[in-house]
């Protein structure tokens, strides 16, 4: 689980990345997302997120999305129109899953309840990994904030709570992270694209392109070569239901279940 998004830089220290940092333009042409997604579909996407039940009611809008995604550029701005807007259904799926309050018997299903909460539940784990450049701030579960934070201009290292408070970061601390290679890691933004093209070691590995190796991205370790699993499956449920709103095909190698983990 993420934190919401904070579990995006959780994971990243979960596995031992070391991001590469981009600008937060991101590169691209900085188009408006609004082109690819409109108001009324992102409601229709995530209808159950500002239910009386859900932690986040009020704290995602599409406002939010929209301003975030204009600072890098090239998300859901690359390729034909149905890479693009299968790039912004992707991102949701991902999203959803680490954040939903759905269940089996939910209304609309399970999947129509992305975006329901905002901070991690369970069992918070301590996600601090000592580093020299980016020191964790006592008290405070925030690897990775200091890239972060640098990259899109904000001092998330001292202010982890800021993610947690301010709708236009917590999208931006997800899009950076969507956008920026993990090395040996591609960034999620370029397999989704089809910009990525897999090593002979990804190959013997099954790690093709689709939209299984960005679960893999994200949470390999866990979720990967492991056969069919719930947390796995969720997220394909989340991508399918979002594409078949949007009117477009999943493309192929949609799960990680025959993938191996990266190094």
């Amino acid at each position: 689980m993420w934190f919401w998004l904070l579990s995006l830089f959780s994971l990243l220290s979960l596995l031992g990345a070391t991001p590469m940092l981009i600008p937060s333009g991101g590169g691209g042409g900085g188009g408006d997302i609004s082109s690819v997604i409109s108001r009324d579909l992102f409601e229709q996407l995530l209808k159950h997120r500002n239910d009386a039940v859900c932690e986040g009611k009020g704290f995602y809008s599409y406002d939010a999305f929209v301003s975030a995604a204009k600072s890098f550029g090239a998300f859901g701005n690359t390729g034909d129109a149905v890479t693009r807007k299968r790039e912004v259904a992707a991102f949701l799926a991902q999203t959803s899953h680490e954040t939903t309050g759905g269940w089996p018997t939910a209304p609309d299903g399970p999947y129509a309840w992305g975006y329901c909460f905002v901070q991690e539940q369970g069992n918070p784990v301590d996600y601090c990994v000592p580093d020299q450049e980016w020191p964790c701030v006592p008290g405070k579960n925030n690897y990775n904030y200091g890239p972060a934070g640098r990259a899109i201009g904000v001092d998330l290292l001292n202010n982890p709570n800021a993610v947690a408070a301010d709708q236009i970061i917590s999208f931006k601390t997800a899009l950076w992270f969507w956008m920026t290679p993990q090395s040996p890691k591609p960034s999620c933004h370029d397999v989704i694209t089809g910009r990525w093209t897999p090593s002979d070691a990804d190959k013997s590995a099954g790690r093709v392109p689709g939209y299984g190796v960005i679960t893999n991205i994200i949470n390999g370790g866990i979720e990967c070569d492991k056969g069919s699993n719930l947390e796995a499956d969720d997220r394909v449920g989340f991508y399918k239901r979002y594409c078949d709103i949007m009117g477009i095909g999943y493309g192929n190698n949609l799960d990680c279940s025959n993938q191996r983990p990266f190094a």
